[in-house]
């Protein structure tokens, strides 16, 4: 992986961040595999830093306005953690095929996921004036955080793409409060998932920190511009890029190797 390749990578991963927010990394590891030529177990580890540092850095505006339930990231970690350490130690057990059409069915869900999205806000935990039922949501909150660790440790994604429905749609968070919520948990998981690929993959540092400090640069810029970008357009031609690469994905892994 050459360091202009990964600044190339990292400004276009970072352009997709800095418009669509996390949803955007769901492209990291195809951009690693297809244009750096890293094997699905060196590109897990490097997408996670992506995603990690560019999470790390959208938290920080959203925990000193307060749009964070502390609480509920710390249960969600609870299971995230240890099964982003399983996933992490599984995936270098799965055979690489496997291992892609795996992640081409993820990114299916994903692209689904911005497509049909209707803005609905769920009631599990709110009862009413801001309280939470924790009794109601401590279960959900635990299974949907062993859910997406697993993802995590796994494909080397940051969920986001689920983390924000279960929290809006499944435990009635408000959105502002579920983003900066999961900006944190994807955090927490991706340290996790980084630290299990460490010690069995060797990672090129000098190109992985191009591509995170050019992804870092790029999705700035981006969001500013976003400001004045009909999103709700963006995200539906996105979910249709995604659609495509997970559909070439299966392809390429099936017909073409």
């Amino acid at each position: 992986m050459t360091a202009a390749t990964g600044l190339a990578l990292g400004a276009l991963i970072g352009v997709l961040l800095g418009l669509l927010g996390g949803g955007g990394s769901i492209l990291a590891v195809p951009a690693l595999v297809y244009g750096m030529g890293l094997d699905i177990e060196q590109a897990i580890p490097v997408s996670l830093i992506v995603v990690g540092t560019a999470s790390a850095v959208g938290a920080l505006p959203k925990v000193r306005a307060g749009q964070v339930q502390w609480r509920m990231a710390a249960m969600f970690a609870a299971t995230g953690i240890p099964a982003t350490i399983a996933g992490g130690a599984l995936s270098r057990h799965v055979p690489q095929p496997a291992l892609m059409i795996g992640f081409a069915i993820l990114m299916a869900v994903a692209g689904a996921r911005l497509l049909l999205d209707d803005g609905r806000t769920g009631t599990a935990c709110a009862v009413g004036a801001g309280a939470v039922n924790w009794r109601r949501c401590v279960p959900r909150s635990l299974a949907a955080g062993l859910l997406v660790g697993a993802l995590t440790g796994l494909f080397g994604v940051g969920g986001g793409f689920l983390i924000v429905p279960a929290l809006v749609v499944v435990l009635g968070v408000e959105m502002a409060t579920a983003v900066g919520t999961s900006l944190l948990i994807i955090v927490a998981n991706s340290v996790a998932g980084v630290l299990t690929h460490l010690h069995a993959i060797a990672i090129d540092w000098s190109s992985t920190a191009a591509f995170v400090a050019a992804a870092m640069v790029a999705s700035l810029i981006a969001g500013h511009v976003g400001a004045r970008v009909d999103t709700d357009r963006l995200q539906r031609w996105f979910a249709y890029l995604v659609f495509a690469v997970a559909a070439y994905v299966v392809v390429d892994t099936v017909l073409l190797r």
